[in-house]
């Protein structure tokens, strides 16, 4: 039986499938990119909201996947549907994620161009995330060239957090977030050797939390 939540879990599926964000999935779909943002899922008045069946339609025409995949994809470990994936998450130089086109305006995964990496995380708590690999030593001690950060752009980010930030110059940075207000940041450097920064949030693309790092 189709359910409110096993119809949005394929959606969340097959965006991860193709590596996407759902809003990068609903862009590719020619869809608002909100349209299946989390927030969208209910209601003002706690109501669940259904996608539409033309929103479903756009979104396997989109993706080139057919309605039995979608269906299989209703239910958890059907990756066998679409061979050739592994589970895993995006993986992006931090060399590369400077450049246009690998995330959404909301600091999701999106376009093409992303490697892909094994992590040990629930299905259900997997869209979005993304890892970074750590090139050079402008991070150094804390991380070293290779270092893999496991970066959730949807978790709520605090100071003293460890924090990915990308400028709208295309600047992208791992700081230690120091104070984060409407009208600005300031970052700690991971760095003793690279300077703090401080940025007006109109200057500031997005900003994600790093959730874990390989040492």
């Amino acid at each position: 039986m189709l359910s409110h939540d096993s119809i949005w879990r394929a959606i969340d599926a097959l965006a991860e499938r193709h590596r996407l964000s759902p809003s990068g999935l609903a862009r590719r779909a020619g869809l608002d990119p909100t349209s299946f943002n989390r927030s969208k899922r209910k209601s003002a008045d706690g109501r669940d909201r259904w996608p539409s069946t033309e929103s479903i339609s756009k979104v396997l025409d989109a993706t080139g996947a057919t309605v039995e995949q979608f269906m299989a994809l209703l239910q958890p470990g059907s990756g066998a549907m679409f061979p050739g994936r592994t589970p895993g998450i995006p993986l992006l130089g931090f060399a590369q994620a400077g450049a246009g086109g690998y995330f959404d305006d909301g600091g999701f995964p999106a376009g093409q161009g992303w490697d892909q990496i094994d992590f040990p995380v629930a299905e259900e708590n997997r869209a979005g995330v993304y890892a970074l690999e750590v090139q050079g030593d402008s991070m150094l001690p804390l991380y070293r060239d290779g270092d893999i950060l496991i970066v959730d752009p949807s978790a709520q980010v605090r100071r003293g957090d460890r924090v990915v930030v990308k400028t709208q110059a295309g600047e992208v940075m791992a700081k230690v977030l120091a104070r984060l207000t409407p009208r600005g940041i300031d970052l700690l450097s991971l760095n003793p050797e690279h300077p703090n920064r401080s940025f007006e949030m109109k200057d500031v693309e997005w900003i994600a939390r790093i959730l874990w790092a390989s040492q």
